[in-house]
């Protein structure tokens, strides 16, 4: 059984994994998660999570195994959000993100070793934040929520109950676009259930990189 390699310590995506019934290890990349000014946020997020899945499969070139990587990011206005730095930034992120709608990118990257075949996607998903109080904000703030997340929330915490609506793949905003993982990982040809699940010569080719 070839063996699944989670390059991230956050725990939602491993969670997630779990959720669809993947078994996996976890090995932290290292590579840093600092924004660049300027650059396309679709590329920086596939950019990210290429390297961060190719820094942990260099280390592990014959193993029979499969490193998954990813980046997200939350723009707004052209923005770049990442994780706050403090609660000063968190403060600022959710008054940016109040009342309007803002967009949730993850670039996804999975390597097959030993070959080292590399295919990666980016996700996009359309976020509606209703509008919030001063008060709300620094009750979520003083939960802790926001500090290792993109954007400074969580939809699937207590931040729940600012999001009226969305437009896309829900997972996607958690941190791991699960329909589009999958559909890479058939891609490597892995057997995913157990019964000869792979590439799917009915549906169309995924030309790895894509962009919603």
């Amino acid at each position: 059984m070839t063996k699944i390699i989670l390059a991230s310590a956050s725990p939602r995506r491993a969670e997630l994994l779990r959720q669809i019934g993947i078994d996996f290890e976890v090995q932290v990349s290292g590579v840093s998660e600092e924004k660049i000014a300027g650059k396309d946020p679709a590329k920086l997020v596939e950019q990210l999570a290429r390297a961060k899945a190719l820094a942990v499969a260099k280390n592990r070139p014959q193993e029979q195994a499969v490193v998954i990587a990813a980046d997200t990011v939350v723009c707004v206005d052209g923005m770049l959000l990442g994780k706050p730095k403090d609660a000063q930034d968190a403060k600022r992120m959710l008054r940016l993100l109040s009342g309007r709608s803002h967009q949730v990118l993850t670039g996804i990257a999975v390597v097959a070793l030993p070959l080292g075949e590399v295919l990666s996607h980016v996700e996009v998903t359309e976020v509606f934040m209703r509008p919030l109080s001063a008060a709300e904000i620094n009750w979520y703030i003083a939960s802790g929520e926001p500090f290792d997340k993109a954007g400074g929330y969580g939809i699937q915490g207590k931040a729940a109950v600012f999001v009226e609506k969305i437009a896309g793949c829900y997972f996607n905003v958690v941190g791991l676009p699960l329909a589009a993982l999958w559909q890479l990982l058939k891609e490597l040809n892995l057997d995913l259930t157990g019964k000869g699940a792979g590439r799917d010569d009915s549906a169309p080719d995924h030309q790895g990189s894509a962009t919603h």
